[in-house]
């Protein structure tokens, strides 16, 4: 007989959460763009997945701002001196070597530039199912950013 339990939290972290296709962005990584809202320019160094689509994350007048794709106007020019570009991609399996207990495969689902090394947004934790079975939770800490030290590419 199979663990039913094990094989839903497996399927868990690999389906994508924006459903079956990945949906294109708005701008690229390192794209320079102009912040509606903050009335500014800056590039964009991050992108992670959300209930409500695409979350920017766009360095600015000396600070990061998080926005929704709506709020941005991209202008297809890139960072000079870019460095080097993302081991991984959005959207990737990945395995992850610090997974604890659960399956280590996982879904890379924002990338974003701190200090100048790319981090990668990966589920760490599954939701939790109420005792009656008829709600689920999920926790707004169940992603990890990790380098890709901490990722392996998935061979299929």
């Amino acid at each position: 007989m199979t663990n039913l339990v094990q094989n839903l939290e497996q399927c868990w972290y690999i389906s994508p959460p924006w459903s079956q296709q990945i949906p294109p962005l708005l701008v690229s990584l390192l794209e320079r763009v102009y912040v509606k809202s903050a009335k500014a320019f800056g590039y964009c160094t991050g992108v992670e997945w959300s209930e409500r689509g695409w979350k920017y994350e766009i360095f600015a007048c000396n600070t990061n701002i998080t926005v929704l794709g709506g709020e941005l106007i991209g202008t297809g020019n890139l960072q000079p001196n870019t460095k080097e570009k993302p081991v991984f991609r959005l959207g990737e399996l990945v395995e992850f070597r610090f997974h604890g207990d659960g399956p280590p495969i996982r879904i890379v689902q924002g990338i974003q530039l701190i200090n100048d090394a790319w981090f990668y947004s990966v589920e760490w934790m599954s939701p939790s199912i109420s005792e009656k079975g008829n709600e689920v939770f999920t926790s707004k800490d169940s992603i990890a950013r990790v380098t890709d030290y901490d990722l392996e590419r998935v061979r299929l």
